[in-house]
């Protein structure tokens, strides 16, 4: 994943967005369902209810990274976030996925006739038109951050979990609305109340399909995910620049929370050079590091003169 180039404190943006977006939209389409009595309906409201308290939860977990470092957590608490976006991702799939494929499979069991779908189709097209501009707005944002990365490139590889947790709910919402339009259009013109249920199970299909991408791509970062290749190419570049560096070797370079990376290396120095410019030489390094990427919280670099995998594989 790349990391974002955007402060933390303007992090939480577009989930309060997000949040004020589906707690209207939750609103009207509980209303209609209740009145419709559509599983379509209902199957959207359930997920809209879900991606509120998802959004809650996101929220709380980039409180909770955000916290400095101390005795118990010496690299801070970062990957708190990936945690909670973990939660949202397994939330998606259990209160939002398969409860629509459930309700989708009862309705189509016992199909019952959608009351009033002129006022269901009216509150989805709100829902849409609301949720929609909810989604272009995490893609403008995305963009922003993405700079010259392909879209889809950056949505694999970027480790703003939050955003594309977001990013990721309002999208699913906007194909389940969708097709919870067209179950409910479909079962007004033809009379047929299999639609309704079809498309309950479809948008299921497509909750439980995004959560299962969410969950892969945050398991990796939760696990202990490599930071930006584009770090450990700079760091060799610069120790070429340093007077007494030889190489790097042993390198780690490990993401520990949006915008935190620990830095790690070995470093071969040139011999008979004294202690004080063995420490001048590191410090110089791990500045110039610092400098190009400020997110490099931690910098371990340890001189040693032993002969690495890479070494032998030469002689």
């Amino acid at each position: 994943m790349l990391e974002s180039d955007v402060a933390a404190d303007g992090s939480t943006k577009h989930i309060i967005q997000s949040l004020l977006t589906n707690m209207a939209i939750a609103c009207a389409k509980g209303v209609a369902a209740v009145i419709t009595r559509s599983g379509a309906m209902l199957a959207e409201t359930i997920h809209s209810g879900a991606d509120c308290a998802n959004q809650l939860l996101l929220l709380l977990g980039v409180n909770r990274s955000q916290q400095p470092p101390d005795a118990t957590h010496p690299l801070g608490y970062g990957r708190a976030l990936y945690f909670w976006s973990f939660i949202v991702a397994l939330l998606l799939f259990s209160g939002g996925g398969v409860f629509s494929i459930y309700e989708g499979i009862h309705k189509m069991s016992h199909p019952e006739q959608v009351e009033s779908p002129w006022l269901g189709i009216g509150i989805l097209l709100f829902s849409i038109a609301l949720e929609g501009y909810a989604t272009v707005s995490n893609v403008r944002e995305l963009n922003t951050r993405r700079g010259s990365v392909p879209f889809l490139r950056y949505i694999r590889d970027t480790k703003d979990s939050d955003l594309v947790v977001v990013f990721g709910e309002n999208s699913a919402a906007t194909i389940g609305l969708l097709l919870a339009l067209i179950a409910v259009a479909l079962t007004f013109v033809t009379g047929n109340p299999m639609w309704d249920g079809l498309g309950s199970l479809l948008i299921g299909l497509v909750l439980v399909a995004v959560a299962i991408f969410l969950g892969i791509e945050i398991k990796s970062l939760l696990v202990g995910e490599a930071a930006d290749q584009r770090i450990v190419e700079t760091a060799k570049e610069l120790a070429i620049k340093q007077q007494h560096f030889e190489r790097l070797f042993r390198i780690v370079a490990v993401q520990q929370g949006p915008g935190e990376v620990l830095f790690a290396a070995k470093v071969r120095l040139t011999e008979g050079i004294s202690s004080q410019q063995v420490c001048d030489e590191i410090n110089a390094f791990e500045t110039a590091l610092r400098k190009q990427f400020p997110e490099v919280k931690w910098s371990f670099i340890e001189p040693d003169m032993a002969v690495d995998e890479e070494d032998r594989a030469a002689q």
